[in-house]
């Protein structure tokens, strides 16, 4: 007997599915809990983009998504390109200027709450990019709705902050991917050396995105509620041409800010568990290893 692809496919739309049209073929159905993705083909950025994938957090529902907090989720995120005309305009008004798009990084880094650790925090930054002939340009302090938290999760909000990273004048080099792997050696960089901090408490730090071309906003807010945390994502001046978001359902990992999804790079549906086999790999291969 073989395999009828065209036999499965009436048969979910007798199911109830909609009819196989454009790129849409309910033969190619599975189960996809809490992820989506929406984009313009054409690369036209609008704010309608980033609207639009909001709205899908807001239909994605889940019955373990939330606890005896009502305002309490696993955590739920959006990946969009960055909106260059809206950082430039916000840079000005806070006292730097950014070079073209595509010129310069952004960072979005989860910071403690205590004034004084983000500001040593800070100088980490500066110093290591000055040692990658990088440039931190400013800060900007990100707005958020802290109304919208569960009350079991306002304790661990972090402060919010994005870093505007550009070349320095060592960086000879105006390779788009040499610039964007040096954010990368910076971000690891940084992170090494902000969790080696033994003389005060620095957790909280965490660096959700550091890139040139896009920067995720996510937290520990119910998917129909980010949009309303992070004040940006109803602005109409932040436009994309792609949203990828998810909504996370934790399952055996205990819900916290940096584990909300997306990642740097990806989403994904189910749970990474060979974490720690993935370290000693790592660890085994570093004598190997040169750049």
């Amino acid at each position: 007997m073989t395999y009828d692809p065209t036999s499965r496919t009436q048969a979910l739309v007798h199911a109830g599915l909609p009819a196989k049209t454009g790129l849409y073929d309910p033969a190619n159905e599975h189960d996809a809990c809490g992820v989506g993705m929406i984009a313009n083909i054409n690369n036209e950025k609008s704010h309608r983009i980033i609207a639009d994938g909001l709205r899908i957090l807001e239909n994605l529902e889940h019955r373990g998504a939330v606890g005896a907090d009502p305002k309490a989720g696993d955590g739920a995120g959006i990946l969009l390109q960055i909106p260059h005309d809206f950082f430039a305009s916000e840079a000005t008004r806070l006292g730097f200027e950014l070079p073209g798009a595509g010129d310069y990084g952004v960072g979005f880094v989860f910071m403690p709450r205590d004034p004084a650790v983000r500001e040593r925090i800070e100088h980490i930054f500066f110093k290591a990019a000055a040692e990658e002939n990088l440039e931190v340009l400013g800060w900007r302090d990100v707005p958020v709705n802290s109304s919208v938290l569960g009350e079991s999760v306002k304790p661990t909000e972090p402060f919010h902050r994005q870093v505007f990273v550009a070349r320095g004048p060592g960086f000879k080099d105006t390779d788009p991917l040499s610039f964007a792997r040096k954010l990368f050696v910076m971000r690891k960089v940084v992170s090494n050396r902000v969790t080696s901090i033994r003389d005060t408490d620095s957790s909280g730090y965490y660096v959700v995105s550091m890139s040139p071309d896009t920067i995720v906003y996510k937290g520990l807010v119910l998917g129909m509620n980010l949009g309303d945390y992070y004040t940006d994502l109803k602005n109409g001046k932040v436009t994309s041409a792609l949203a990828l978001v998810h909504q996370r359902f934790s399952t055996n990992t205990f819900p916290s800010w940096p584990l909300a999804h997306p990642y740097r790079m990806i989403c994904h549906n189910g749970e990474i568990n060979t974490l720690r086999g993935n370290y000693n790999w790592m660890a085994a291969r570093y004598a190997t290893m040169s750049s």
